[in-house]
């Protein structure tokens, strides 16, 4: 009996270390040909900089992608307008992974003096408006096209399928058309077949280059859009008491929707956000106009705490217009849900990115109130998103010029680690998925 247990744990020891040796010699090659193309990706990432697109405009970067996929004997097409769903289908039997990258630039002027400086202009809601990849768009689509490239060279050892999304406007679509994420579920790439579990990153301007920062359970907010209409009435400037003033009105309304967050909800909870990013009235200084016009954005971590907030605007708003005799409009549309990480999907690929980053590069963070509309990806399938460092070395992050500003600055030198990262987790949620 005794003879026999020894030759059982014999064998377990024997196939243990197969499997690690296996695993081990899979993430050799992965870190081998991620390093090989380390100029391919900072390449990739000037050439989309320099030539940046708006939203469902993604044309270019659209048949760039395309043609790289292809290149790969990937199976790609043209999906959501702009976007392009790539497949690629391995030799061995496994589950169906979707990696996202999201491709559109902004209406922002670049302020930084670089070679590949993008000087493109394009449209944006009937203006002709300087564009740049603000927010690092461009660094999510070299990542993937370099995965896409590793991946498909290990085709023969490729556990399942991987479904390539390359997402147009994931910061919205233009006026009233469909896009981003939404649109591409609604297109089917999350079937057919279907999506085991959904990875994605962002390039992150104030953590260190090289590093990676996650966080399970709910880690990006809520975006909510609203706008909010005052009509008073019309008069002479040097008469106000002849009219009622919507500049002022507006002004009490939004000091009134800042007390929501500040005296009404419970942060301990969740953090809240309301922010008013536009405000115009008038044509002439000595003439109070009839209307005042506001937008802006709410960012909730919270679905309960959404849609109270979204009540106590509303009762901000009528009962600041009531006091002065003027009527208020209040629209709040949904623009994206909370991004929520799986965290058992998370907890299991934590090990993953510490072989892309190393053990003291991977670091749990806080929540955050920006907004990704990857979380519409998360509702259909386990998902895992993360934030890949791109700040320089040495350089303070309070100091670092934030996403969507005009002096935006990604250090491209660590976009392996992405690459390393998502072809890492591929192999291990395959191999640990078939244990179960």
């Amino acid at each position: 009996m005794g003879t026999h247990k020894s030759v059982s744990l014999a064998i377990l020891l024997i196939s243990f270390s197969f499997l690690k040796a296996q695993d081990i010699k899979m993430q050799t090659q992965i870190n081998a040909k991620s390093d090989a193309i380390k100029n391919k990706l900072v390449e990739w990432r000037r050439h989309i900089h320099q030539n940046p697109e708006l939203g469902n405009r993604e044309f270019k970067t659209q048949a760039y992608v395309l043609e790289h996929l292809k290149s790969l004997g990937i199976d790609a097409k043209p999906v959501a307008k702009t976007g392009v769903l790539g497949i690629l289908k391995g030799e061995k039997p496994g589950p169906v992974i979707a990696i996202r990258a999201d491709m559109d630039g902004l209406p922002v002027k670049e302020r930084v003096d670089l070679p590949f400086k993008s000087t493109v202009t394009g449209e944006f809601n009937g203006q002709t408006v300087p564009v740049m990849h603000a927010c690092g768009h461009d660094s999510h689509v070299s990542v993937l096209m370099g995965t896409a490239e590793v991946l498909s060279s290990m085709k023969k050892d490729l556990p399942g399928t991987v479904k390539f999304f390359f997402q147009p406007a994931e910061e919205g679509p233009p006026n009233e058309e469909e896009g981003g994420a939404s649109l591409m579920i609604k297109e089917g790439v999350m079937e057919n077949p279907h999506v085991d579990a959904v990875l994605g990153l962002h390039i992150s301007s104030s953590a260190e280059v090289g590093s990676i920062h996650y966080r399970a359970g709910p880690f990006m907010a809520a975006s909510d859009w609203f706008k909010i209409t005052i009509r008073g009435k019309q008069t002479h400037g040097s008469t106000p008491w002849t009219g009622i003033d919507p500049i002022v009105i507006g002004a009490q309304i939004i000091n009134n929707l800042q007390t929501i967050v500040s005296r009404q909800e419970n942060l301990v909870q969740a953090p809240q956000v309301i922010t008013v990013g536009k405000f115009q009235s008038g044509v002439r200084s000595n003439i109070i106009p009839e209307e005042a016009y506001m937008d802006g954005t709410i960012r909730s971590l919270d679905s309960k705490m959404q849609k109270d907030v979204w009540e106590r605007i509303r009762k901000v708003c009528q009962n600041t217009a009531d006091s002065w005799g003027a009527t208020v409009d209040v629209k709040i549309d949904s623009k994206t849900i909370v991004l929520y990480n799986d965290p058992s999907l998370v907890k299991m690929l934590i090990p993953s990115l510490q072989n892309a980053a190393g053990n003291d590069q991977v670091q749990e963070m806080s929540w955050m109130t920006g907004a990704e509309d990857f979380s519409y990806f998360g509702e259909k399938t386990p998902a895992f998103f993360f934030n890949l460092g791109g700040m320089p070395k040495g350089m303070d992050p309070a100091k670092a010029p934030p996403h969507h500003t005009p002096d935006f600055y990604i250090d491209d030198s660590g976009l392996d680690v992405g690459v390393k990262a998502f072809c890492n987790m591929l192999f291990d949620f395959a191999r640990l998925k078939s244990k179960k």
